[in-house]
């Protein structure tokens, strides 16, 4: 999350790396100069760099790492001495490369449901970009591969450079362990840093056995362990709407909220993965990670600044305060066959008999003193009935004992709504009086969506990421720490010690998941935010 030019500076004085960023600062070419587009007001752009991409080829770097790169270059906030290298396996021309890269961001960029959707490229910021990559073949399991990038990076920008691992997670470990016998990961005159994707382990050993190795030849202030869902401006607005607003935050606490729901659903299927989808399922796919990093963004306590480490060191308070789920908190289903669909176990590369869940649900308690008791349901599925991204925050009712002789039945809870996915926004449902001699109480809701009071842009998540990495500002990525605090959360459910694997019980495709899941709550009085509503299909 980029921050005020003062708040940078007094990042940069934490760590020598930073030093060295600043100084790299100082010396930049300006990126208008050289025409490309100037940088907005207020912002300034990152410093020359190299980018070095491993995984080239593939899906993450087609949709989203060039898309955001591009939309960088159209802000003017890279500079003209940032160069990418794409390394992947199979020999290829440069030029080939940058062309199905130019074809790729056509597509996505006419197509209305892609999440990168700019209408029509502006040829010159792609012009930019495309002077600027460059292609090299290799394998990321021999060191020769590495030896020919070390003769590559002599000469980067202000010996800056920057490893991007868009690669499978078994190349994690050896791709790793290159840089760091080659000296790749050794920072001098400029920084040297490394963006790892999830998954980041599959459970709690693995993942400390993955911290372990990085760490062996990286400092933590070189790692990024990313999280794209941090990356969405309607994630990072959480902060803003808590911190910036002296209506919410008195009444953020137990004293006041009943519980907090947030959900993550998808009307899609694994969409040709079910390879990678039978191997994860939606529980290590997403609660863990994306969903424990909403509820850290809820819940943390306020940070005296947005220096990276004070908000940081805000959520892995969050994330170790976590009670231990058990068996008993959690829900796993399998979508069937439904008026959405085929059933999972139909899906290309998808066991017959397969036992993976494609929804998971999770009661979540926070035992500390502002959150003790107040229960956080987590929902994330597969061929649901609505695509949707949400946090909603329930408070507690008040007392009925003013309108019992008045003919209302009951009254609406109050629920504060963010809004993440595909609407962006939020909304708050409240009671008011209906019209009328008598004293009748009828539910109504005020909304604020972004797309009416700000413009729409095309953006893919990993703008801000990249450019933030680029700066060294590490407020949106995760520590070790926090990595290995999620996990053991929910090590119990991974490996129960009684009772074996949880049950999957089945939902139909296109409903709102498995009957067992709305026991999961109704066994405490509550149930589960309507998928399906007119305020969330209004865009």
């Amino acid at each position: 999350m980029s921050t005020t030019p003062n708040s940078q500076a007094a990042h940069a004085s934490n760590t020598d790396a930073n030093s060295n960023l600043d100084a790299a600062r100082s010396c930049k070419v300006s990126a208008s100069a050289q025409g490309a587009p100037a940088s907005p007001a207020g912002k300034r752009p990152a410093p020359p760099c190299t980018l070095v991409i491993f995984g080239a080829g593939g899906d993450l770097t087609k949709r989203l790492l060039m898309p955001a790169l591009y939309n960088l270059a159209v802000d003017g906030l890279l500079d003209d001495g940032m160069q990418i290298v794409g390394v992947n396996h199979g020999e290829r021309e440069t030029n080939e490369w940058v062309e199905d890269l130019h074809q790729s961001l056509q597509k996505f960029a006419a197509d209305k449901a892609s999440t990168f959707h700019a209408g029509k490229i502006d040829d010159n910021a792609w012009e930019w970009v495309a002077q600027r990559l460059e292609y090299m073949a290799g394998d990321f399991e021999t060191p020769d591969t590495f030896a020919r990038l070390t003769d590559k990076l002599a000469q980067a920008p202000g010996g800056n450079v920057i490893f991007y691992l868009a690669v499978g997670s078994r190349f994690f470990k050896p791709i790793v362990g290159h840089l760091g016998e080659s000296g790749l990961l050794k920072e001098g005159a400029g920084f040297r840093r490394l963006v790892i994707e999830k998954p980041f382990g599959n459970d709690l050993a693995s993942a400390r056995d993955l911290n372990a190795h990085i760490l062996s030849y990286a400092l933590e202030s070189q790692v990024y362990r990313i999280d794209h869902f941090l990356g969405k401006d309607t994630v990072q607005s959480i902060l803003a709407v808590r911190f910036a607003n002296a209506l919410f935050e008195p009444v953020w606490r137990r004293e006041y909220i009943d519980s907090v729901q947030i959900t993550a659903a998808e009307t899609i299927g694994v969409e040709g993965r079910g390879k990678f989808y039978e191997q994860t399922g939606a529980f290590r796919d997403m609660v863990p990670n994306h969903l424990f990093q909403l509820l850290g963004m809820v819940a943390m306590e306020p940070p005296n600044s947005f220096d990276a480490e004070a908000v940081r060191d805000k959520k892995a308070e969050i994330f170790d305060a976590i009670l231990p789920l058990t068996p008993d908190d959690v829900v796993f289903g399998q979508y069937e066959q439904g008026p959405a669909g085929v059933a999972y176990r139909e899906e290309p590369d998808v066991a017959p008999d397969s036992s993976t869940e494609t929804y998971a649900a999770a009661r979540v308690f926070i035992e500390n003193w502002r959150w003790a008791g107040v229960p956080f349901y987590l929902r994330t599925g597969k061929r649901l009935a609505a695509r949707r991204t949400e946090i909603s925050v329930q408070l507690k009712p008040v007392p009925f004992r003013l309108f019992r002789d008045t003919p209302v039945g009951a009254l609406t809870p109050n629920v504060l709504t963010l809004r993440i996915d595909p609407a962006h926004g939020t909304s708050f449902d409240f009671n008011v009086k209906t019209p009328g001699p008598v004293m009748q109480v009828g539910p109504v809701q005020s909304s604020f969506d972004y797309g009416d009071f700000f413009a729409e842009r095309a953006n893919v998540g990993y703008e801000t990421l990249l450019y933030d990495c680029m700066l060294g500002d590490e407020t949106l990525f995760q520590r070790a720490d926090s990595i290995e605090a999620g996990w053991c959360a929910v090590d119990g459910v991974l490996h129960p010690k009684t009772g074996g694997a949880l049950a999957v019980h089945g939902y139909a495709a296109g409903s709102a998941g498995p009957a067992e899941a709305d026991a999961l709550l109704a066994r405490e009085g509550r149930a589960w935010r309507p998928l399906t509503t007119a305020a969330v299909e209004k865009k």
